[in-house]
């Protein structure tokens, strides 16, 4: 099919109309250079239009455009322009300063006062004449100059016509009348920006200073502060101007602070329920103010204003309720008083401070669980100091077994803060969607928030109970009872959540793959997850507690390791049901330390009971084959046998024991296809390991006549293997054979001084490298030649040092750079031979 038009006219074409567009281009940018040109300020007689040269794109029939000539600037830049006035006004600051500390006395009073008032009167004028001129920017650098003055005028003032008046008194006077000054002088002159800023900064001072100078009481320096805080709150919602109300603002949070922490304090310190009631006046009138401002600021600034309101509140009426109960239940009235805040979803607020007051009372429950938190972490983890006594005597009561380091009288009321947060998220957690409906015009919580509630509720109830089981200080065997119990119920709701999730997520999926999938991970809820930790947590804090008797202790973990596997039979799901597998195969390794210990077993002795849980792990492996909590129950069981090993340590006969023992354990996982290649390996190490052990403690000086008679029959059964599979590996058929007898040997002929254990070893061990090579079999080829190249070292180490020592000094480094010599120039060659022999080895059986 051929072309329409031919591809040589198309070329031509798009060449004809590329180039049109570029000419197009080029005139658009110059048209577009003339008209910024043309924007920009003319310099005096200058032409403003000029015929375009050519060759900048214009063609007869377009429109006329012109180039732009080079401006020339009518003034310095604006940047150099602050810095001369900044400059300036400084040096004049700097005159004024040293002329009223320094030559002051040198003048007449008279003259004193004609050029304070002449210099003060001409620094205030001058800007008005300024701004006549637009300049707006001298006229800003005489207004700060002015604001220097002033202050001088102050400083002249106190220190010539009332040296004698309080100092504070004069200041607060003097920033009043400031602050009247400055205010009048800049709404008359609106163009300035430093003039108002400077009298809101003045009219921070006049009633706190005048109240510190009358010596009033603190509340009164608080209501000053809160006054001077209202009014900077005022003039930041309605001043005019950027630096105005950014300074106002300044002044309401530093003032609005100040008063509020004076008045809690007050309200903390008061003796009783009248005593508190002012500071409680001060900190409403603080509320409501925050409120009122509210209604006018923007809707972050009314968040902040919800919650300075809602926390202020709280601490008024809660410092009356405190003053008239006694110390261990102050936590609790706050609490309250924090809860009513929960009723602003229902009063006429703005959308912002609605929001902050529920924040502030979040707040205010949030600092209630801090207090009440750290005696259930006390309950929790007091146990651990029953592990260096273990099987003492049952102690006196629950608090006996938790030490004495908490003082329990003064967190008596901590399992009421408990239990009502909890209620509080239990009730929200069962009737969420009322809740929804009532907080909708403030918030509009998800199903996330919905779960949360859940969680806390849940922990928050278990705490409780454990608190007050500790604060109430009932028998030792109750407190072991309940603690089970609670796991018990922690283990119930967790399968239960996980069955939920697990139904959910295959109803979600349509299929059993999805549900499968859910179910390991997706659907679980954050009140199961919850359940989950707080169970296993429980767990430990009460086996660590049964620790204290003997009998507690077979009766809790006894039970645990039942709790445990049955929610591992019950669920479904897969994270959860591993973690309850592996909890319960650790609660039976400790309950076979706890039976060791009763028969009054050394730790080595105690060693071989505890292989028990691995072997019973093993044998539930090979039931569960490739299902995915097989893995983890087989490694917790590992972990046991690790255990194990480490107390039979000091004992060389019984660690050689527990080594074969697990070496038969890893022999048995082998056994099953999806184990071999890492089982295989491990238990060849182990039986190895046990017969070096064995023939060390032994004293053994010829092990090759206990290490052949395990070498040989390994060997044929080697060769058998490879004959039935001719694909299997040398290392699985002939690897633990042959190291069974070549490492020992190894390691016993390099103390060996005679020479005919080396050279019989030297000999096998090149018979077996090269029989590797012939039959390219990977193990014996690389182990023999590993034991040969060691051997031989061995026996020519004397002679390197002999030689070595009858060189030259110059001789080694000379040597070793030739080598790195040759080695550089035949690099490439050198990385071919590397890669031809490691695939040659790859290929190796």
């Amino acid at each position: 099919m051929e072309h329409v038009p031919p591809p040589a006219e198309e070329l031509a074409l798009l060449d004809r109309e590329l180039a049109q567009l570029d000419a197009r281009r080029a005139h658009l940018l110059t048209r577009r250079a003339w008209l910024v040109s043309a924007l920009q300020p003319q310099a005096p007689n200058a032409p403003r239009w000029h015929t375009p040269p050519v060759g900048h794109g214009w063609a007869p029939g377009q429109p006329w455009s012109a180039a732009p000539r080079a401006a020339k600037p009518s003034g310095p830049p604006r940047s150099a322009q602050n810095v001369l006035l900044t400059l300036g006004g400084l040096l004049l600051t700097v005159a004024a300063v040293a002329f009223t500390l320094v030559s002051w006395g040198s003048m007449g009073i008279g003259g004193r006062s004609a050029v304070l008032a002449l210099v003060t009167l001409a620094a205030l004028a001058a800007p008005v004449v300024l701004l006549r001129r637009k300049l707006a920017a001298t006229a800003e650098a005489l207004a700060a100059l002015a604001l220097v003055l002033t202050l001088l005028d102050v400083y002249a003032v106190h220190a010539v016509a009332a040296p004698d008046a309080d100092g504070l008194t004069f200041t607060a006077v003097a920033s009043a009348v400031l602050a009247a000054l400055w205010a009048a002088y800049g709404l008359a002159l609106g163009k300035l920006h430093l003039p108002l800023p400077a009298a809101v900064f003045f009219v921070q001072w006049p009633l706190l200073l005048g109240a510190w100078a009358a010596g009033a009481p603190a509340i009164v320096v608080g209501w000053a502060l809160l006054v001077t805080a209202m009014v900077d709150g005022s003039i930041a919602l309605w001043g005019k101007g950027l630096g105005v109300r950014v300074t106002a603002g300044i002044g309401l949070a530093v003032m609005g602070s100040a008063a509020l922490l004076t008045g809690l304090g007050e309200s903390l310190t008061a003796d009783g329920p009248l005593g508190a009631v002012l500071p409680g006046t001060l900190l409403l009138t603080a509320a409501v103010a925050a409120l009122a401002g509210a209604w006018r600021a923007p809707n972050g600034y009314a968040q902040v204003s919800g919650v300075v309101a809602g926390l202020a509140a709280v601490a008024a009426v809660g410092g009356v309720l405190r003053a008239a109960v006694p110390g261990a239940w102050h936590v609790p009235v706050y609490l309250l008083c924090g809860l009513a805040l929960l009723s602003v979803v229902r009063a006429p607020l703005p959308r912002g401070a609605g929001r902050g007051v529920l924040a502030a009372a979040g707040a205010v429950v949030a600092g209630a669980l801090l207090w009440a938190v750290p005696p259930v972490a006390a309950v929790l983890l007091g146990p651990v100091e029953l592990v260096a006594e273990v099987w003492a005597g049952a102690p006196d009561g629950f608090r006996g077994a938790l030490g004495e380091s908490m003082r329990w009288s003064e967190s008596a009321a901590a399992p009421v803060v408990l239990a009502v947060v909890a209620g509080l998220l239990g009730a929200a957690y069962r009737w969420w969607p009322s809740l929804v409906r009532v907080a909708a015009p403030l918030v509009t919580p998800g199903a996330a928030a919905r779960g949360a509630a859940g969680a806390g509720a849940l922990a928050l109830g278990w705490g409780t109970l454990l608190l007050a089981a500790a604060t109430l200080g009932v028998p030792y065997l109750v407190a072991v009872a309940l603690e089970t119990v609670l796991v018990a119920g922690l283990l119930l709701v967790a399968v239960r959540g996980a069955e939920q999730g697990a139904g959910d997520a295959g109803a979600a999926e349509g299929d059993a793959a999805g549900a499968g999938a859910e179910a390991a991970g997706g659907g679980r809820s954050a009140v199961a997850v919850t359940a989950l930790v707080a169970a296993i947590g429980g767990a430990v804090s009460v086996g660590l507690l049964s620790l204290a008797a003997e009998a507690a202790t077979y009766a809790v973990f006894g039970a645990l390791v039942v709790l445990f596997a049955g929610a591992a039979l019950r669920t479904r799901a897969v994270v959860e049901q591993a973690v309850f597998a592996v909890a319960a195969v650790v609660w039976g390794t400790v309950l076979t330390g706890c039976a060791a210990r009763s028969l009054e077993l050394a730790p080595h002795e105690a060693a071989p009971l505890l292989l028990v849980v691995p072997a019973v792990t093993v044998l539930l492996g090979a039931r569960l084959r490739l299902h995915p909590v097989a893995l983890p129950v087989e490694l917790a069981g590992a972990l046991g046998a690790l255990v194990a090993v480490g107390l039979a340590v000091p004992d060389a006969p019984f660690l050689a024991l527990v080594l074969a023992l697990c070496g038969v354990l890893a022999a048995g996982a082998a056994v099953r296809p999806e184990r071999r290649p890492a089982a295989g390996y491990v238990a060849a190490v182990l039986f190895v390991a046990a017969t070096w052990v064995r023939l060390a403690a032994s004293e053994v000086s010829a092990p090759e006549a206990y290490t052949l008679p395990v070498t040989v029959p390994a060997l044929a059964v080697g060769v058998l293997r490879r004959r039935k599979d001719p694909e299997a590996s040398s290392w699985t058929a002939y690897g633990p054979g042959l190291a069974a007898t070549l490492l020992p040997s190894l390691a016993v002929a390099w103390t060996d001084p005679d020479w005919v254990r080396p050279l019989l070893l030297g000999v096998a061990a090149l018979v077996i490298t090269l029989l590797g090579a012939k039959y390219r079999l990977q193990a014996l080829l690389l182990l023999g030649g590993a034991v040969l190249a060691l051997d031989t070292l061995h026996e020519l180490a004397p002679y390197v040092v002999q030689v070595a020592g009858a060189l030259p000094r110059w001789l080694p480094p000379a040597l070793a750079g030739l080598l790195l010599l040759a080695v550089g120039a035949t690099y490439e060659q050198r990385l071919r031979d590397a890669r031809k022999l490691k695939d040659l080895l790859g290929r190796m059986r």
